[in-house]
């Protein structure tokens, strides 16, 4: 691993990681109100879209981060469709 792929690899994570408080705090709380649904909406479909660029590039930072983050966002979009308001 190179120093690119590692700044890569630590760029992804700290963005993903990002929205874990979001996640958590959503799923405490039981009340997504605040939460945009199309944003996250259109969010997770460009995410879905990096990710099949990452995938196609065979990036590995790009997979990893994208992939991470379309599990925490669409945990998000789940929950402001889950919980109604």
């Amino acid at each position: 691993m190179n120093a690119i792929q590692l700044l890569g690899l630590s760029a992804g994570a700290f963005t993903t990681i990002s929205f874990l408080p979001q996640v958590l705090k959503t799923w405490k709380s039981r009340s997504a109100k605040d939460l945009s649904l199309g944003m996250f909406s259109f969010f997770c479909v460009g995410v879905v879209m990096w990710l099949a660029y990452g995938i196609m590039m065979r990036d590995i930072p790009v997979i990893a981060a994208n992939l991470l983050t379309l599990v925490l966002a669409s945990t998000l979009l789940f929950f402001k469709l889950r919980f109604k308001d």
